[in-house]
């Protein structure tokens, strides 16, 4: 089972903005990270452009993506904060997006400080921004500008694939599925448990 493929390393900035959108949980951020994720979006998602970019699209991937039993977005998720394979997907997750921001911003190239918040008008709340790296030098930006989600994907690293390995026996597992379990057929069960579950909640 490959964690992820160079043919779809393109399609993770967007696949990155969708979890963050799609809910706060962690463990929905991993399913979305997961090689079954990909794989269905690579087979059910469109294309863009002369290099033929994948694209998840949000009617023919999203909306048709089967979450596993119990764990569908119409259920909210502090309902199943206490399930077990929430909470292992979700650690799976959390230490992906740690070990991936680490090497997007190192700490040797600059250090987070807060965001400049607007002022709000009368009546209205402050908006809450995220704070933000800044570069410690004028070289450092250079070197961060090079430091993105595609560029990581492309140079395969080992811890990479090692946590994307260790998030897809937890996904797996979540479906009810063994650890390790090939693309062909976790397609066939994903798209069987669509299927089934018509109105389940994506």
């Amino acid at each position: 089972m490959q964690p992820f493929s160079s043919s779809s390393s393109t399609s993770f900035e967007q696949t990155y903005i969708e979890a963050r959108t799609f809910t706060s949980a962690s463990w929905t951020f991993g399913i979305l990270h997961s090689h079954f994720h990909e794989a269905w979006s690579l087979r059910l998602g469109t294309f863009l452009g002369v290099s033929n970019d994948t694209r998840c699209s949000l009617i023919t991937t999203s909306e048709t993506f089967p979450f596993p039993e119990g764990l569908t977005s119409n259920i909210a998720a502090v309902d199943h904060a206490a399930d077990p394979r929430a909470i292992r997907t979700a650690a799976a997750a959390r230490r992906l997006d740690e070990l991936r921001r680490n090497w997007l911003n190192p700490h040797e190239l600059g250090h987070w400080v807060p965001e400049i918040v607007p002022t709000a008008a009368p009546g209205e709340e402050p908006r809450q921004y995220p704070d933000r790296f800044q570069p410690r030098t004028t070289e450092a930006a250079v070197k961060l500008k090079e430091r993105t989600l595609n560029n990581l994907y492309n140079q395969r690293r080992q811890w990479l694939f090692d946590a994307h390995a260790r998030l897809d026996r937890a996904a797996a597992v979540t479906y009810g599925w063994p650890e390790v379990i090939g693309t062909d057929e976790a397609h066939a069960r994903l798209l069987a448990f669509n299927l089934e579950h018509p109105a389940a909640g994506t």
